[in-house]
Parts: structure tokens; sequence; C-alpha cells
């Protein structure tokens, strides 16, 4: 049982299985019971993040932007699970691997190859090479 004065405190509680199909159905049962008092979601088919209602990847992209002086539309975000979505939704560029769901796919504005296939280097050199990057 966590105490109360760490739970006030935590910004992310993550549980993990190595049963992905157990872990689905926990993701679903948290997200009925919590609503929307916290947000829960799996970062990969073994963890379920859950996180304080308003936070997650897209705010912290939001956050990091802010405090590096820069647009949200100069940022490019990568991702291949569920909880990238919230940063597709706010970075001006973001990328899907290609090991990504469908459902992940459509929110990003492009895909680029599998994790096994180099796709998040492959996605720098896209990421490089329209911004003047050799």
């Amino acid at each position: 049982m966590i105490s109360r004065p760490y739970l006030s405190r935590a910004c992310k509680v993550v549980g993990a299985s190595s049963d992905a199909a157990l872990l689905a159905r926990c993701e679903a049962a948290v997200q009925k019971t919590l609503g929307t008092q916290a947000t829960a979601v799996r970062s990969q088919s073994y963890y379920l993040d859950i996180t304080p209602p308003g936070q997650n990847k897209g705010t912290f992209v939001q956050a990091m932007a802010r405090r590096l002086g820069i647009s949200t539309d100069a940022v490019a975000t990568i991702g291949d699970m569920h909880n990238d979505v919230a940063m597709f939704e706010v970075s001006g560029l973001s990328f899907a691997m290609g090991n990504a769901s469908d459902e992940v796919k459509a929110h990003a504005k492009r895909v680029t190859a599998s994790n096994e296939d180099d796709g998040f280097a492959k996605a720098m050199d896209v990421i490089l090479r329209d911004n003047g990057g050799q």
C-alpha cells in the first residue's frame, strides 16, 4: 500500500507485467475505475503508466518548449505507443515508428521504419535534412 504523503507527490505510477494481454485488461479496468481522476495508458506492452489528470507526454513537450523559449511547432517527436499520441498532437513534426499500431500511426504526421530497421535514426536523418543539417 502506498502511503498518502508519497502518493500526493507522485508524478507517475507504473505497473509492469510480462503478460501483455493481462496488462491490456488492467489498462481498461484502471481507465474505467479512475475516469478523469488520472490517465492510464500503456507505454510499452509490459508497462502501464498512471499519471495525474492533464499530465502526459504532450504537456511535457509544452513545458520543455516554454523552458527552452521555442514554439512547439519547432519540436519533433518520435514514438510508437498510444501514450505518445499526446506529444504528437502538440509537436510541429511527429513520427510514428513503423512498429506502432495503425491507430498510433494515424495520429502522427509521418511514419518511419520500425525499431528493428533503424526507424529512430531514419527519422533523425529526415529532421536534419529538412532543417539544413548534414
